[in-house]
């Protein structure tokens, strides 16, 4: 074994969520990091966003963002002056500098295959303090009719959030990413291509408690989606491939 390999592992979701319920809020790394990608984004990217006049200015609320690449948070992060904490799969946790960075960053992880509800709690936790929780909804990359924008059902984590807190939700779709794999897009002449769109704030109150309510709300949830990704196409004369 190479001396500079690293042992892959992955700690305990409970572990892990008690040194992120220890941590302070994204602080000076987020900061420098948002600065970062908001220069390279500028020198290299077109970014057309519709809605973020939505964006609550105040308060702790769930962003939801459709999901095609992991550049998905970092695009949705720079866009706003808010910090967000993000909800990252317990995987990216393997590497010890990977979890330093995601723990900096403010994010806290989940355990897709375990119980999800110590993250619902922290989620919970951080909403209730006024910060901004965000979530995929699809639980990770999806494509093809797997994709909410073609309709596909999304897990309820984010429903059961937004019921149990009382904190609105804002559905997003992010379109493009998954095309940044190459380098031309990166070169310093905007070839890159990104579109973004924020829906209205969407409240869990009044909808019934338990599985039924859940399965209300997240109709509502998906029929949103459906919606912004409509629209950006009919705005930006966008053909239904652009989602993978």
């Amino acid at each position: 074994m190479s001396f500079f390999s690293f042992k892959k592992t992955i700690p305990r979701p409970r572990l892990l969520l008690r040194e992120a319920a220890r941590s302070k809020k994204p602080g000076a790394f987020y900061e420098g990091c948002h600065v970062l990608w908001r220069v390279i984004f500028g020198c290299t990217m077109r970014i057309k966003a519709m809605g973020l006049e939505h964006l609550p200015e105040v308060g702790g609320y769930i962003i939801a963002v459709s999901h095609v690449s992991h550049l998905d948070p970092i695009v949705v992060s720079s866009l706003l002056a808010r910090r967000i904490n993000w909800v990252s799969r317990i995987e990216f946790y393997q590497q010890v500098f990977m979890r330093a960075i995601l723990r900096a960053g403010g994010a806290f992880p989940v355990d897709r295959d375990g119980a999800a509800r110590p993250t619902l709690r922290e989620g919970l936790r951080r909403l209730a303090s006024g910060e901004i929780v965000g979530i995929f909804p699809e639980g990770e990359l999806m494509s093809g009719q797997k994709s909410v924008l073609r309709g596909a059902k999304i897990k309820q984590g984010a429903c059961w959030l937004a019921a149990r807190s009382g904190n609105p939700l804002v559905p997003v779709v992010v379109l493009g990413t998954d095309r940044l794999a190459t380098i031309s897009p990166w070169l310093p002449a905007k070839r890159g291509r990104l579109w973004v769109a924020v829906g209205k704030p969407i409240s869990a109150v009044g909808y019934t408690s338990g599985r039924e309510g859940r399965n209300q709300f997240e109709a509502v949830m998906s029929a949103e989606y459906l919606r912004l990704f409509r629209e950006l196409r009919e705005t930006y004369d966008l053909p239904e491939s652009i989602v993978p």
